[in-house]
């Protein structure tokens, strides 16, 4: 048996667009909703599937253009760093399936997006055509805000798709990576500010522990800031190493 698993990334916390994004996955023979998570303040829906390599790729696709038809980006606002509506796709490999097999899948679905919807696509992590581009930050520089001016610098043509923005729908990055460990800590304080030090000290490329990324969220509802941060090789860096330095 052979197990791949997805975590599509969607700009939007709207319940009803939510659950039209979900359904489009849960209709798919041998696709299965293993998780998923949305709020307020980062604005975003994060969904991880599972299945074959085939099923997989059919239901994120369906996922996909069902988010590009539903999300605007022009009205789009949220904590997180984001340049589209279907934001990044990654592949992952679980069980018989090779990261070669994962960024195949991640070129399929990028090809099939921009030629779908005409939405711009980068190719990313393990699936990038160029060193430089492996990097999620570099592609996101400038996120939606700045995408107009960001896509039409010839180092930054897409892999896919237009060097345009889609109208509403922004750009995607889609690849293949290992398994990433999600670490959110909410913190006893609401000062952005202090927040945003923890982080920075965190984050690998600001003088942290190598292979994590660190932001700094509020959250009105308890009126406490968070650490948002992804772990992208957590057997290099432990959690507990960096739960030490908080």
């Amino acid at each position: 048996m052979e197990i791949v698993e997805c975590v599509p990334n969607f700009s939007t916390s709207d319940p009803k667009v939510v659950e039209l994004i979900l359904s489009e996955v849960k209709v798919t023979p041998n696709a299965f909703v293993i998780d998923y998570t949305f709020d307020d303040y980062y604005n975003r829906l994060v969904v991880s599937v599972i299945g074959n390599k085939g099923s997989v790729l059919e239901a994120v696709l369906k996922a996909a253009f069902k988010a590009v038809e539903l999300i605007d980006m022009r009205k789009h606002k949220g904590q997180h760093p984001r340049m589209g509506a279907v934001d990044v796709v990654p592949f992952i490999p679980v069980k018989n399936v090779t990261m070669d097999d994962c960024v195949e899948l991640a070129r399929t679905f990028g090809k099939t997006l921009a030629e779908r919807y005409g939405v711009p696509v980068y190719l990313y992590g393990e699936a990038a055509t160029s060193s430089g581009r492996s990097d999620l930050d570099w592609i996101r520089k400038g996120e939606y805000e700045q995408l107009a001016e960001m896509i039409v610098k010839p180092e930054r043509k897409p892999d896919f798709g237009p060097a345009k923005v889609h109208p509403t729908a922004g750009a995607t990055a889609t690849g293949a990576r290992k398994v990433m460990a999600g670490f959110n800590v909410n913190l006893g304080t609401a000062d952005l500010k202090i927040a945003k030090k923890i982080a920075k000290a965190l984050h690998s490329k600001k003088g942290g522990f190598s292979y994590v990324k660190a932001m700094a969220a509020f959250i009105p509802e308890q009126n406490i800031t968070q650490i948002g941060m992804s772990i992208t090789d957590f057997e290099k860096t432990p959690r507990y190493r960096v739960f030490e330095l908080l």
